[in-house]
């Protein structure tokens, strides 16, 4: 079974695992109160994750093992997740009052109908949605299925670096789960729609979300890299002083005119873009709010010109506004992460369940 629906897990790390860095998050609750108990952001090895697979579990496991020595946390237990693409779901009906072990296998007769894979290529779980429009002894289930392989190869990494998975989750409902902590600083009324920009290194991933379901989601290959590649391109620097001067500053005084304005407006351009296409494939027509997640969101000034091309509210996603921040973790650097920490934030948020 997938772990996606588990009821009960132990405290849990959240990782983000992405083609550019891991992200580890460990959160602590008393009472309704939050609090951040240890955060990293490591490096990834170039090529070690391609669009969201794992090409090398050796350098991803030496990875991981970083990412945790600089957390300092002591926790081995972990929640990851699959990116959105790589999972079919599907609302279908099954009887109602079931036992757990017979549901089970009627949803393993069913999934056969729904995914294009032999199911012993695929890990499935379920979660029981409620009643079922077609009579009182029918339920809706959502059933979930991912390629085994992305499951297998992400507890194989998580194994070789000494940690124990407990939960594979997808990305979508991670990011979800997260911006639950984010709904209170947007005053929307209940039947709000808000659209969520993940924008990553590589990957720009659009998910829509009406009255805290997840209703859309999309991926583009569009991200910061291209930035960091112009930076290369126009100064003559590696990877890795690229990538520092794009964080830290220090580069010549026309990369504000000529390299970071022509980036942003490609931002606002792939923002636009992925909205029109959710326009155009459904019935909605605008969105309430528009939410800017990933390390792109960080970048100075996009929020508000983002906002001024739509015309719509938008926000710099930060979910650690309300928490309490451990001694341990550097406020400021949490701050600076946050947008891209969503993920990791839902991953973490499995302790609670």
């Amino acid at each position: 079974m997938l772990g996606l629906f588990k009821r009960k897990t132990p405290p849990v790390l959240g990782l983000d695992i992405s083609s550019t860095s891991v992200k580890l998050l460990e959160l602590s609750r008393s009472g309704d109160k939050l609090t951040v108990e240890s955060y990293a952001v490591q490096p990834m090895p170039p090529n070690s994750v391609v669009e969201k697979n794992i090409a090398d579990v050796d350098a991803v496991a030496r990875t991981l093992v970083d990412v945790v020595a600089k957390s300092k946390t002591k926790i081995k237990d972990v929640a990851v997740a699959v990116a959105g693409s790589a999972v079919i779901t599907k609302i279908i009906d099954v009887s109602a009052g079931l036992s757990d072990d017979a549901m089970e296998a009627q949803i393993n007769v069913e999934a056969d109908q729904y995914i294009p894979y032999p199911l012993d290529e695929v890990a499935i779980d379920f979660e029981v949605q409620g009643k079922s429009d077609r009579g009182p002894d029918q339920v809706e289930v959502l059933l979930a299925a991912c390629r085994r392989e992305n499951v297998d190869t992400r507890v194989e990494v998580l194994e070789a670096a000494n940690l124990v998975p407990r939960v594979v989750d997808v990305e979508v409902y991670a990011m979800e789960r997260a911006f639950g902590l984010i709904l209170p600083q947007l005053s929307l009324d209940e039947e709000y729609t808000v659209a969520i920009v993940d924008i990553g290194s590589t990957m720009t991933t659009l998910s829509v979300l009406a009255a805290g379901n997840t209703i859309y989601t999309r991926e583009q290959l569009f991200g910061g890299r291209q930035l960091t590649e112009e930076i290369q391109r126009r100064y003559g620097l590696s990877v890795q002083e690229a990538g520092l001067a794009k964080k830290e500053g220090g580069l010549p005084e026309d990369y504000e005119h000529e390299v970071l304005e022509p980036f942003r407006d490609a931002v606002i351009q792939q923002v636009t873009r992925s909205l029109q296409f959710f326009f155009s494939s459904t019935q909605y027509n605008d969105v309430d709010h528009v939410v800017l997640a990933g390390g792109v969101a960080s970048l100075a000034g996009l929020a508000q010109a983002v906002e001024d091309k739509l015309g719509t509210p938008t926000t710099v996603a930060n979910p650690f506004k309300e928490m309490g921040v451990s001694s341990r973790v550097n406020a400021q650097a949490l701050a600076n992460d946050a947008p891209a920490l969503m993920i990791a934030c839902g991953l973490a948020m499995r302790s609670f369940d």
